[in-house]
Parts: C-alpha cells; sequence; structure tokens
C-alpha cells in the first residue's frame, strides 16, 4: 500500500522511524511547526526551528529516500506572548520560498484566549497576504467544539481564503460537521490515548464520506504512534474495504489537497 503521512513532527522522532515509514508504503511526509515540549524564550529559537524544519529534516528523511515536506507558524501555545508571537510572523515569510514548504500550519486555537485567538487571526492574514494552504490544529477534549466553531468562523469571515485550501485537523465526531459543512477539509489523527482511535476515524469515514478527510499520526516525543496510518489501513481491511478506497483515502487526498502547493511533488 501506498501512503501520505501529512502530519507528523519527525524532528521528535528517530531514524528508525523513517526507515519504518518507508518500508510500510509512505511516499512523503509532511511535517507542521509545533510546541518543541517548552516555550521558547526568544525568536531566535524559532529561527533555528524553522532552520531545521527546512534544511536539516528535509536531508535526513532523504537519506530514506523520503520525501519531506514542512508548515511554519508559531504554535498557539506559545502565541499567549503577543510580542513574541509577532515577531516570529514577521520572520515567516523569509522562509516561503524555502522548496519544502507547504504553507501557514499548524496554527488554531489551544486555551480558546484571547491573545490566540487574535495571533490566529494574524496567522491567516498572513496566509492570505501570501496566497498559502493552512494548517490547523483544534483544541483538545471540553474545548474542541468551541475552538473548532471558533476557529472556522473566524477563517469563512475573511472573503481572500478558499475553504478548500483550508485543513482543519483533529476533528472528532463532534465537530467534523462543522468543518465539513464549510467547505474545510479534516483531519482525522490517530492516537492511542486520544484524539481518534482507527475503529472511531472509520466510523466517521463511513458516516461523512472521504472526499475531504484523510488521515494522519501527529507522531511527536509523548505517546504516539508514527505507523499509526498503516495499521488504520488494516483495520479498514478488516471490514472489508479494498485497495482503491484505501489509495483513495491515504494517497490520493493529502494528494489532493497538499498539490495545491507548488511546492509539494510527489511521485506515485
Amino acid at each position: 500500500m501506498r501512503y501520505i503521512e501529512p502530519h507528523a513532527h519527525m524532528v521528535s522522532r528517530t531514524t528508525d522511524d523513517y526507515q519504518s515509514m518507508v518500508v510500510a508504503g509512505c511516499k512523503a511526509v509532511c511535517e507542521p511547526a509545533f510546541w518543541a515540549g517548552f516555550d521558547r524564550s526568544s525568536v531566535n529559537g524559532f529561527y533555528d526551528y524553522f532552520c531545521q524544519l527546512t534544511d536539516y529534516e528535509p536531508k535526513r528523511s532523504a537519506k530514506f529516500g523520503l520525501p519531506h515536506f514542512s508548515w511554519l507558524c508559531i504554535n498557539p501555545k506559545e502565541s499567549e506572548d503577543l510580542v513574541l508571537a509577532r515577531e516570529v510572523i514577521a520572520m515567516i515569510p523569509d522562509f516561503l520560498d524555502r522548496e519544502n514548504v507547504l504553507g501557514i500550519g499548524e496554527i488554531g486555537l489551544n486555551k480558546n484566549s484571547r491573545n490566540e485567538h487574535t495571533i490566529l487571526e494574524e496567522h491567516v492574514n498572513l496566509a492570505a497576504e501570501n496566497n498559502q494552504l493552512i494548517l490547523v490544529h483544534t483544541p483538545h477534549l471540553e474545548d474542541k467544539l468551541k475552538g473548532t466553531k471558533l476557529i472556522v468562523d473566524l477563517i469563512k469571515n475573511d472573503s481572500r481564503i478558499d475553504p478548500g485550501r483550508v485543513l482543519i485537523d483533529h476533528v472528532e465526531e463532534h465537530t467534523v460537521k462543522y468543518v465539513m459543512d464549510a467547505g474545510m477539509w479534516g483531519g482525522l489523527t490517530l492516537y492511542p490515548e486520544s484524539k481518534c482511535t482507527s475503529p472511531r476515524a472509520i466510523d466517521i469515514l463511513e458516516a461523512y464520506g472521504a472526499d475531504r478527510l484523510w488521515m494522519n499520526s501527529a507522531c511527536d516525543w509523548g505517546v504516539s504512534v508514527p505507523l499509526a496510518v498503516p495499521y488504520a489501513a488494516q483495520e479498514m481491511r478488516r471490514r472489508g474495504y479494498d485497495d482503491d478506497i484505501l489509495d483513495k483515502v491515504f494517497f490520493q487526498n493529502p494528494m489532493k489537497f497538499l498539490s495545491q502547493c507548488e511546492n509539494f511533488t510527489v511521485r506515485g
């Protein structure tokens, strides 16, 4: 089976994970900018991180024959400091011409605070001004529905943004309809302890169709599984889905969305 891993934080993973993903059929990996597990203290830390995402990590991935792409932003967990967040946003245009950059992400909300909302709006403006794709992180647990609605409504109200160029990640049963009704794409994140299990994600696909949904592992330094996507494909096979449907969900869907960025070129 061929697949694309559309959301993985590979800077936190070992080279063994790259090897395993390639053996499992991965054709490309996409890495959104994220929280480092601690709050960075200055814009210089983000500069180094963006260099890592656009220079070092693609070279590490290439050793295993795996194309690596990245997204750039300051994650909502670090956007309470408006001064720092705005310094980071001002620096992002300097990296947008890097050949592996897909767009702005993963932006969004964490605790649905006023400052997070302000920085989300400024990220969306940055994407609109530079014609970039958008990848969005939605909050966890009880804040997810409220945060998802805040995010979707903010983006919908910006007439410069084509909803078909927006992916709202970490959707679940109670948020996916709001995203799909807005004409945006949804990401089903496969975690062993939170977000979606494979059976839940497949149930959502069966309820809402496979046209604008993808699955991702979002693997990072926490409890996560870099092969969660091919494991989900195995679960779909157990339910009787054929190879054509698997190829649509795990390869063609992310290919269709990501190919809206001219930097995304992947062989089948």
